[in-house]
């Protein structure tokens, strides 16, 4: 069956909505077929006031915003010229209720789609707000849902029946709104029908706003008694009116048992900690039921907009084994960078030091965070820390899967597969997690490995060049003990030369040990390798999503059932038969996830301890290696020094003797000594100039190690 109006057609059973007043379908445009949605007001409408029916058509006129559903006209049905139509932007995905439904979100959106809800809803309540507008009905079902040609998600606020003009300073006193989303004030007298002379402010609009959001973050509602809030209203009134300053959530578990505050929002959302941080005081300060301690629109645009206008940098705490996401503005300085990772990680400002891409990452502190690498959850900046760190990842909660019915109840089997394929979405949802810090483990710790691995390679080139310049040195020295017949008034000290002598013979100690930390870096390689061909060789994901696409289909047989309602005796026991599948697929999954993927992801952690503090150890070494380096180059450039006075005052002493022309062997001797003295004078100031260069060089060490860009030995593709 269809109706229309002039210019627009639709069939009654393309319905996407249906309220108290009217009734929202999906229509096409006669003319050019575009598809928009209809809203058709029933007779029970016109019992309003007028002023009430005509209010929605004028603020709709009002407003014009991205995310404000758009109103292109109102007609008339060609039935009834009385009945009114408006004709409306049409959103292709549903509405925000639709997508919360959906089993997958059943423990909240991901955190990049909440962060869209927040824009678009925050966005829309401005527009509304700088045109004095209070909906009084904000809920997700009044959140539509556009999809773009991109595929991201547009959402609008829609349904302005209960919306009236209200400026910051006034109040109402009409009741309006579905009550797990009114504010309590609101709830006494609309729900629970107490006599209360109360009135009303803008700011009921944010009450409704917070649980929405909480909704949006958790997959459930903020406010739960015992048996829901349709069926213990008191219980939901009392949690609303006596929660403690700063919770923003409490649930009752047990009739007539306490209720459980929360002031954070639950481990199982898909938030990340650090967007948690920003959100919960906002939470907290708009779901609070005294309006005078409420925040005003306000204080709640600055909160919110602050989230929006926050850049996401990724890290990977490599130590630790952890992922962290951090909101910061782009105009901030690096040094501000440094303090929120130590907020969230605990590694010290002083001590961080960063990978990105297999590439040392040298972070200025007065560098401005716009200038960071884009990162991703996939491609994240690893922090590292100098000193030793423990293990900080928390060991993942498996969902609650609850009890299988065991009594045949179509109506109680399909409520219990819709939880169970939500609570297996999150399963492999934390299977995939796992997978991804394994990779990341294993990414960040080749990275980290061949910085080492470098550095050892440099450090056995400075011992090279060490032993080089000491022989040269203690060569100059027996030149010079060699040309002692000249009489010096410079004596020469045996001080340095005994020390040099002494680090010449326990330098190869140093060399042999290069050489072991080398081939334990090699070994740290090899175990890395090896864990990198279990991920790649691992078909835990692809496993579950075996099994969830089972359950799935079950859980499609169960709603088709219960549609049915009374099944003939076959269907029956088809539906006894499924149960059976399920229970099975259940043990399946967890023995999947317990002895397979948790498994392996404990394996690697073990790993990460042995590798963390074996690399710790060998930098500890390098570090103390290239302390006595400098000491030892100081030490050279001393004994140099005094090698070049001695030599020097030869030769003066040597020029100034006598020679008469019958000693004539006597001058050759001596003429051969000046020779001698000024080769090695002059080998003596290239030395010089090397150990120069040199002792640049090596003060800038490891500022050289730092930015050497990293090659990490992984399998090269064929044909590379």
């Amino acid at each position: 069956m269809t109706a229309s109006t002039e210019n627009h057609l639709w069939s009654i059973e393309d319905i996407l909505g249906q309220g108290a007043t009217a009734s929202v379908y999906k229509a096409r445009t006669k003319k050019t077929s575009d598809v928009v949605a209809v809203k058709v007001f029933n007779m029970a409408s016109y019992s309003r006031p007028y002023e009430v029916q005509m209010r929605e058509f004028e603020m709709l006129r009002k407003l014009n915003h991205v995310n404000i559903v758009k109103l292109f006209t109102i007609e008339e049905m060609q039935t009834n010229p009385k009945q009114k139509v408006l004709v409306m932007e049409y959103c292709s995905g549903g509405s925000l209720l639709n997508l919360l439904e959906e089993p997958e979100n059943a423990f909240g959106l991901p955190e990049s789609e909440f962060l869209i809800v927040l824009h678009c809803v925050v966005h829309g309540m401005n527009h509304l707000r700088e045109n004095g507008v209070v909906h009084r009905d904000i809920k997700p079902g009044n959140i539509m849902r556009q999809i773009g040609e991109d595929g991201c998600s547009v959402y609008k606020l829609t349904d302005f029946g209960a919306a009236r003009e209200l400026e910051d300073d006034e109040k109402f006193v009409s009741i309006y709104g579905t009550e797990e989303y009114l504010h309590p004030d609101m709830y006494e007298r609309a729900v629970l029908r107490k006599p209360q002379q109360k009135a009303y402010g803008v700011t009921v609009d944010l009450w409704s706003i917070g649980v929405t959001f909480y909704h949006a973050a958790t997959g459930s509602l903020p406010f739960i008694p015992y048996g829901g809030p349709r069926r213990n209203k008191q219980i939901m009134y009392k949690i609303t009116t006596e929660k403690p300053e700063g919770a923003i959530a409490g649930v009752q578990k047990v009739d007539n048992g306490p209720i459980e505050w929360s002031y954070q929002l639950p481990h199982c959302c898909q938030l990340s900690a650090g967007l948690k941080m920003h959100l919960v005081p906002v939470l907290a300060n708009i779901l609070e039921a005294n309006q005078e301690k409420c925040w005003g629109f306000d204080q709640f645009f600055a909160a919110t907009m602050d989230i929006l206008q926050r850049e996401k940098v990724h890290i990977f705490s490599l130590q630790q084994a952890t992922a962290h996401t951090i909101f910061i503005h782009f105009y901030n300085t690096v040094s501000v960078f440094f303090d929120k990772v130590q907020a969230q990680t605990g590694i010290g400002a002083g001590v961080q030091q960063y990978l990105f891409q297999g590439h040392p990452l040298i972070l200025e502190p007065s560098m401005k965070v716009i200038n960071l690498p884009p990162t991703s959850a996939d491609r994240p900046i690893f922090v590292l820390s100098r000193r030793a760190e423990k293990i900080a990842a928390l060991p993942p909660r498996e969902p609650e899967i609850p009890a299988l019915p065991s009594k045949f109840d179509v109506m109680a089997d399909y409520t219990f597969s819709k939880t169970l394929v939500g609570a297996i979405h999150q399963i492999l949802r934390t299977t995939r997690l796992l997978h991804k810090h394994r990779d990341l483990i294993l990414q960040g710790f080749y990275s980290h490995i061949e910085c080492v691995r470098i550095e050892c390679n440099n450090t056995a080139h400075k011992i090279t060049m060490v032993n080089m310049k000491l022989l040269s040195c203690l060569n100059t020295e027996e030149t010079l003990d060699a040309l002692s017949q000249v009489p010096l008034d410079v004596p020469i000290s045996s001080n340095n030369m005994q020390k040099l002598r002494l680090i010449h013979e326990k330098l190869p100690v140093y060399g042999s040990g290069i050489r072991e930390t080398q081939n334990n870096l090699q070994h740290l390689h090899a175990e890395a390798a090896e864990h990198s061909k279990t991920l790649t060789q691992d078909k835990c994901i692809q496993k579950m999503e075996v099994f969830l696409e089972k359950i799935v289909a079950v859980h499609r047989q169960y709603r088709k059932d219960k549609q049915i309602g009374k099944l003939n005796y076959n269907d029956e026991q088809i539906h006894k038969f499924e149960k059976l599948n399920l229970s099975a697929h259940i043990k399946k999954v967890k023995a999947l996830f317990r002895d397979d993927c948790l498994q392996r992801y404990q394996e690697v952690l073990a790993a990460v301890v042995t590798w963390s503090s074996a690399l710790s150890d060998i930098q500890s070494k390098l570090e103390h290696f290239s302390s006595f380096f400098l000491q030892l180059i100081g030490d050279l450039q001393m004994c140099e020094g005094q090698q070049t006075k001695v030599l020097d005052r030869a030769l003066v002493i040597a020029l100034q003797r006598p020679a008469g022309a019958e000693a004539s062997d006597g001058m050759k001797n001596r003429d051969n000594m000046v020779l001698r003295m000024k080769r090695l004078r002059d080998e003596m100031e290239t030395v010089a100039h090397e150990l120069q260069n040199n002792n640049r060089i090596i003060e800038s060490l490891r500022a050289f190690d730092s930015t050497l860009a990293l090659e990490p030995s992984l399998p090269q593709p064929k044909g590379s």
